[in-house]
């Protein structure tokens, strides 16, 4: 009896010692598979935490960067040689089509799907871009219901039907081809003798401005088209033509801030997506440029008090109020310097080569540093990946639906 209690006392004693040293193993095996082997190298965190981004970028060359930077337009209702190198070999990073270059519907889809083609070889997507405000602004063909112009739907004072502008414009673009539209006018018409924007403007006040503008790109941006507001600082009070003459404002900073930046504010503070600078000269911001080469309003104002950090662009650099007092690409290359990210050389594929070639040497000739490229190059990659643009063609679309909702919008008026 007593032999039978000793040997149970020492297997109860020897069982817990058997299972401490059984944990005691474990344990070290783990601390074991854990602790990294001399030959064992940890991933570099730099590798893992890397943006897509900065890697498509480091990939670029050059030439494919400061195409990025170009927005060109073409000649004809068909896409031609020219175009064709100038998207292949140059890499232009978008093109702008005008009512010179649409005939019909089914040529317009072709001549987009075209331009798509041609940009095959390039991993970035084109922006295909349009003026399609409404009004006497309008890109369409006759076979689309016509939109209205801002002023008459400004006069309803209501932005649901704003937004459904918007909307609506964006259909369009959408049902064609295009992927940008130079809209909404954020100009306050507040000079009655202004030659150019007038019926553009949705009224002239700010406030009308601000809020049926902000509805507008709402309705643009929420159907899949980049809206691209204008004419920043404000186009709203010049008296001359810039597509003719340099038009001179001369209102102090003060005064702008009162009444033309307020719907631009509005925007930004909308996180809108780019922003279009007028050639117009304002003397007590900058006695020597206008605003769309200014390092004083782009780059003190729009990116430094206004802290916009979008993409901003230029109106048109080949419109009169640069060809006939800037050289083209030195005004380019100002405002690229000044802040600019794209710069839009509607006519003359000459005219847009050169830009680049000057892009290009003033890079090698350190007047343009390759961390400010790249960061233009980032918020266009950026605005393209956020909007899922692809260079996938579209069928001629049937405009019976869209045409019977704009005419039933119309009716709302």
């Amino acid at each position: 009896m007593n032999q039978l209690r000793s040997y149970r006392q020492s297997r109860r004693r020897f069982g817990k010692l058997g299972v401490v040293l059984l944990i005691g193993v474990c344990m070290l095996l783990m601390q074991s598979c854990a602790r990294p082997q001399a030959n064992e190298t940890k991933p570099s965190p730099t590798a893992v935490e890397q943006d897509p981004l900065d890697r498509q970028i480091a990939d670029m060359s050059l030439e494919d960067k400061v195409g990025q930077m170009i927005i060109a337009g073409i000649d004809g209702k068909v896409i031609d040689p020219e175009a064709s190198k100038m998207i292949k070999d140059e890499r232009i990073g978008g093109i702008i089509l005008y009512g010179n270059n649409i005939s019909d519907l089914q040529g317009m889809v072709a001549l987009v799907n075209a331009l798509k083609q041609a940009n095959a070889g390039n991993s970035v997507p084109l922006l295909i871009s349009v003026d399609q405000e409404g009004g006497k602004v309008s890109r369409m063909p006759k076979s689309f219901t016509a939109i209205p112009s801002s002023k008459k739907v400004g006069a309803t004072n209501n932005p649901a039907l704003a937004e459904e502008m918007g909307t609506l414009l964006a259909e369009e673009l959408k049902l064609t081809g295009f992927n940008m539209n130079f809209a909404p006018v954020l100009d306050v018409n507040s000079n009655p003798a202004n030659p150019i924007i007038g019926s553009r403007s949705f009224g002239s006040t700010a406030e009308l401005v601000s809020r049926m503008g902000m509805a507008e790109m709402k309705g643009i941006r929420e159907n899949g088209i980049i809206p691209v507001v204008k004419h920043f600082p404000g186009h709203g009070d010049t008296s001359v033509d810039s597509h003719l003459e340099l038009p001179v404002v001369n209102k102090t900073r003060e005064e702008l801030a009162k009444l033309e930046w307020l719907p631009f504010e509005a925007a930004i503070e909308q996180r809108t997506d780019a922003i279009m600078v007028a050639h117009i000269l304002y003397p007590h911001l900058d006695p020597d440029k206008p605003a769309s080469i200014s390092a004083a309003i782009i780059g003190d104002v729009l990116r430094g008090k206004m802290g916009y950090d979008g993409v901003v662009m230029t109106d048109d650099l080949t419109m009169g109020a640069i060809t006939k007092n800037y050289g083209l690409a030195e005004a380019a290359l100002d405002s690229v310097q000044a802040g600019s990210d794209i710069v839009l050389i509607a006519h003359g594929y000459d005219n847009a080569l050169q830009v680049r070639d000057t892009l290009l040497k003033s890079i090698q000739e350190n007047k343009l540093s390759i961390e400010q490229i790249d960061k233009s190059v980032r918020r266009i990659l950026s605005l393209k990946q956020r909007y899922q643009l692809n260079d996938e063609t579209v069928p001629v679309p049937d405009l019976k639906d869209l045409n019977a909702r704009i005419k039933a919008w119309i009716n709302k008026l």
